[in-house]
C-alpha cells in the first residue's frame, strides 16, 4: 500500500458543481488533477467555474495571481474515460446519486488503475458497501463526502464501510488535511452523520413554509440569528437542489426506520415537479 504522500494524482469523475469544486481543491494542493465528465463541453464548463472561482478570490484579495498559475497547471480535463483514470493514486466520483452508475464507474476505474489507488466516492447518502459491491478490492473504496461551495467549506465527512482497510482511511485521512480539510470519520449507515442531520432540519422548515408558520426568509433568519446557523436550511436547500433533497429522503426514508422524520413533505414533490430546483434552476425557496 502505498504511502499517503505516494497521492500525486486525482481524478474526478464528473465536472458538475461537487466535481469541479473537488477538482479546485486537489489541484490547490499541488495534485495533478484530471477532470472527467461524458462530453468535453461538460469538462470544459467544469473547468470555466473553476477558473470563474480563482477569478473571485483574486479579486477579494483571498487568492494571488501566482496561486491561481499554479492551480491552472495542476488541472487538466478529458472525456476520454481511461485516459482520465489511468495513473491516478485516488479516483473520486461526484456524479449523480444512482447507486448502479456509481457501482458502474467504479468497476470500469478498477480496470485502468493500479491495485493500492483508492476508489473514493462523494455521495452524500448511498450506502458505501452497496457501491463497493462487485468492485475488484472493495477494501479500497471509501465515502469522502465534501460540502459545497467545496473550495471554501472546510469539512470532509469520511465514511469507512465493514470492508474499507484501516490504510485506506489513514490515507484519505492525510489526503484531506493536506486539502486544508477539517475531517471526521463515521460509519458506513444511511445519511451518514451530515445529511442525516442537515435533512431533518431542511424537512421540518419545508414542512413549516407549507403549512403557513412562517416565509422561507423568517425561518432562515431564525436559524442564523437564533441558533447560529451560517446559512438557513431553506437557502441551503437551494443551494444543494430541491430534486437532490427530494432523493436523499425518499432513500432515507426508506432505509431508516424512525418513524416520519424524512418523508418528503408535498411541497417539496409539487417544487421539484414544477422545475423549481433552486439555484441552478433560477428558483426555489428564493429567486436566483
Amino acid at each position: 500500500m502505498s504511502t499517503p504522500e505516494s497521492v500525486r494524482r486525482a481524478t474526478i469523475l464528473g465536472a458538475g458543481t461537487m466535481g469541479h469544486g473537488i477538482a479546485q481543491v486537489c489541484a490547490a494542493a499541488g495534485i495533478t488533477t484530471c477532470l472527467f465528465d461524458i462530453r468535453q463541453s461538460l469538462v470544459d464548463e467544469g473547468l470555466a467555474k473553476i477558473t470563474k472561482n480563482l477569478d473571485k478570490g483574486i479579486a477579494r484579495g483571498k487568492v494571488s495571481a501566482e496561486s491561481k498559475a499554479e492551480v491552472v497547471a495542476n488541472l487538466s480535463g478529458s472525456s476520454d474515460f481511461a485516459k482520465a483514470v489511468g495513473g491516478a493514486d485516488i479516483v473520486i466520483e461526484a456524479v449523480p446519486e444512482r447507486l448502479e452508475l456509481k457501482q458502474r464507474l467504479f468497476a470500469d476505474a478498477a480496470a485502468h488503475i493500479a491495485a493500492d489507488a483508492i476508489l473514493a466516492t462523494n455521495t452524500s447518502s448511498l450506502s458505501i458497501a452497496a457501491i463497493a459491491a462487485g468492485v475488484p478490492g472493495p477494501e479500497r473504496v471509501i465515502g469522502a463526502h465534501f460540502f459545497n461551495p467545496v473550495h471554501i467549506m472546510k469539512l470532509l465527512e469520511i465514511v469507512v464501510a465493514e470492508a474499507t482497510a484501516p490504510a485506506v482511511l489513514i490515507r484519505v485521512q492525510a489526503f484531506g488535511a493536506r486539502l486544508g480539510k477539517q475531517c471526521i470519520t463515521v460509519k458506513d449507515a444511511p445519511g451518514f452523520a451530515t445529511s442525516r442531520l442537515g435533512l431533518v432540519i431542511g424537512l421540518e422548515a419545508i414542512r413549516m413554509v407549507e403549512q403557513g408558520v412562517a416565509s422561507a426568509e423568517d425561518i432562515d433568519r431564525a436559524m442564523c440569528l437564533g441558533y447560529g446557523f451560517p446559512m438557513g436550511p431553506l437557502r441551503l436547500t437551494d443551494l444543494v437542489g430541491l430534486d437532490v433533497r427530494l432523493h436523499i429522503a425518499e432513500y432515507l426514508s426508506e432505509h431508516l426506520e424512525v418513524g416520519d422524520h424524512f418523508k418528503p413533505p408535498k411541497l417539496l414533490r409539487d417544487m421539484v415537479a414544477a422545475g423549481k430546483l433552486g439555484k441552478k434552476s433560477g428558483q426555489g425557496f428564493y429567486s436566483w
